[in-house]
């Protein structure tokens, strides 16, 4: 009988705590969910397609290379950094893996590890030498931008590498039930993401290493070991998006991923990651992603001029940036 009433009694805390996650997550983020809500609700009156079953899954299908980016550049901002190669490791980590299959006809498990690889590598390659040098982590990653993006370039001699093997690109474009492959990767990518954040010992350095550096220099913490595992999980986030983007365009191409470092921003400091550190969640970085890739494809959809998508997405970045500084000076 104990045991029952025991067993109900976790099931009922169990209960309230996801009511309460819930809850909280909704008063945290209410704001950019109105703004989103709002803005779905305007496409659909302005576009008849937007809100048909195709269209919402091309949507999830885009927002989720975005998605991979923006959780890896949470972890970056919360400590204080920020990661300017993305798009360029992307490319990079895409072509080879492309490369490797076509030209060298290399199996495509191996190709594919080997692409994983290398934007893990270039990952760590930037956490050691912002943890070793002390250098400004934007220094560190726009150089890092270059050498990819040159290296990139010099693999492919210029020139897309065209991939036509069934089981590479269905990596990309392949559906698990009603739902597309690279949607399910994100989720399981955000999901482990948010447990590493919210569940583990390195989720709390991460948040105190950005909070206060000298207090978690202070209490043990060793800072140059935690910027080390964040830009090398952003590098191997980067090389996942890069494999499966390159799959779903049936070629890798060393232009792919301009700009994809603003898209990340964007998103991250829409969802409440400040820019000053310390603060930021996966829920609110999610909702980000959607408000911008949302953006994106209601501008299309409206046969608005790219080049106006540029405007409107700096834009967001200022007032995302403004209202951050409100809320801080505010706290």
């Amino acid at each position: 009988m104990q045991t029952n009433v025991n067993k109900a009694k976790g099931e009922i805390q169990i209960e309230n705590r996801f009511i309460g996650g819930i809850y909280a997550f909704f008063k945290d983020n209410l704001g950019i969910l109105i703004g989103l809500m709002a803005m779905c609700i305007a496409l659909t009156f302005l576009s008849p397609a937007f809100l048909t079953p195709e269209n919402i899954l091309n949507v999830l299908r885009q927002v989720s290379t975005n998605a991979n980016l923006a959780i890896g550049m949470t972890l970056a901002i919360i400590i204080s950094g920020i990661d300017l190669s993305v798009g360029s490791i992307l490319a990079l980590s895409g072509t080879v893996a492309a490369g490797l299959i076509t030209n060298n006809h290399m199996p495509v498990a191996l190709a594919v590890l080997i692409g994983l690889f290398i934007g893990t590598a270039l990952g760590f390659i930037n956490g050691t030498v912002i943890a070793k040098t002390g250098m400004p982590p934007f220094i560190v990653t726009l150089a890092m931008m270059q050498i990819a993006r040159g290296a990139a370039y010099v693999y492919t001699n210029g020139m897309p590498i065209r991939t036509m093997v069934p089981e590479f690109n269905e990596l990309g474009n392949g559906y698990l039930g009603p739902i597309p492959l690279p949607v399910i990767y994100t989720i399981v990518l955000v999901i482990g993401v948010s447990l590493l954040l919210g569940k583990t010992k390195m989720g709390r350095y991460i948040y105190a290493v950005g909070g206060n550096r000298d207090a978690a220099r202070f209490s043990g913490i060793k800072i140059a070991n935690v910027e080390v595992v964040v830009y090398t999980l952003l590098g191997f986030l980067c090389a996942v998006s890069g494999v499966v983007l390159c799959a779903r365009m049936y070629s890798g191409q060393p232009t792919v991923g301009n700009g994809f470092e603003m898209d990340a921003i964007a998103a991250s400091v829409l969802g409440g990651t400040s820019m000053s550190g310390g603060i930021g969640k996966i829920g609110g970085t999610i909702i980000g992603v959607f408000i911008i890739g949302v953006l994106n494809n209601g501008l299309n959809l409206l046969n608005i001029n790219s080049f106006w998508q540029l405007i409107a997405k700096g834009a967001v970045i200022l007032i995302a940036v403004y209202v951050d500084i409100l809320k801080k000076k505010k706290r």
